[in-house]
């Protein structure tokens, strides 16, 4: 079960005042089907640029989408498990069921099955625990506090500690990286 995430939402009543909309567990929780233990909140997710401020509808209630729409944003949480010797990652169902654009090639697979890109700028927070990013040559470890720019490169979430980590992921649409 994936940790449940409070939002808090701002907007306008019908005289123009500023109220809160949402105070909330974001109700769009996802677990991944084919990662056991990990899972993914959707906070809040726009799809135009510049992003409208106007009405009351919960943006977040909507199919998971591994990318933002063109023009779009998302905002959501994502709960990393730590990998243990008998948990298999279905990659194929992990990416489908987020209806990537980016499923892992065979190559990809081989350094991790979860390596992946996205068409996107990425702003995260590791909110909790510790994971490593891998990289196509390199990893880092990030902690609590950590912040990562992705940008568009092919990467993995890799959790080699006993505890969940979470992390507080933006991202943005953008053009294919190279």
């Amino acid at each position: 079960m994936i940790q449940k995430v409070r939002r808090v939402v701002t907007g306008h009543n019908a005289a123009g005042k500023a109220v809160i909309l949402f105070d909330d567990h974001a109700p769009n929780a996802t677990p991944l089907k084919g990662w056991p233990g990990a899972g993914v909140t959707e906070v809040w997710v726009t799809d135009e640029m510049p992003v409208s401020n106007d009405g009351s509808k919960d943006r977040s209630l909507r199919p998971m989408r591994h990318d933002p729409t063109p023009s779009g944003t998302i905002f959501r949480v994502v709960e990393i498990p730590p990998e243990s010797a008998g948990a298999k990652i279905d990659a194929g169902a992990t990416f489908g069921q987020l209806g990537s654009t980016h499923k892992p090639s065979a190559a990809d697979s081989a350094k991790h099955p979860t390596m992946h890109k996205t068409d996107s700028i990425d702003y995260l927070v590791v909110i909790s625990g510790s994971m490593h990013m891998l990289m196509e040559e390199g990893e880092v470890e990030l902690r609590t506090g950590d912040c990562i720019v992705q940008r568009g490169t092919n990467h993995a979430w890799v959790n080699r500690s006993g505890k969940p980590c979470l992390i507080a992921a933006v991202l943005i649409d953008a053009n294919s990286a190279p």
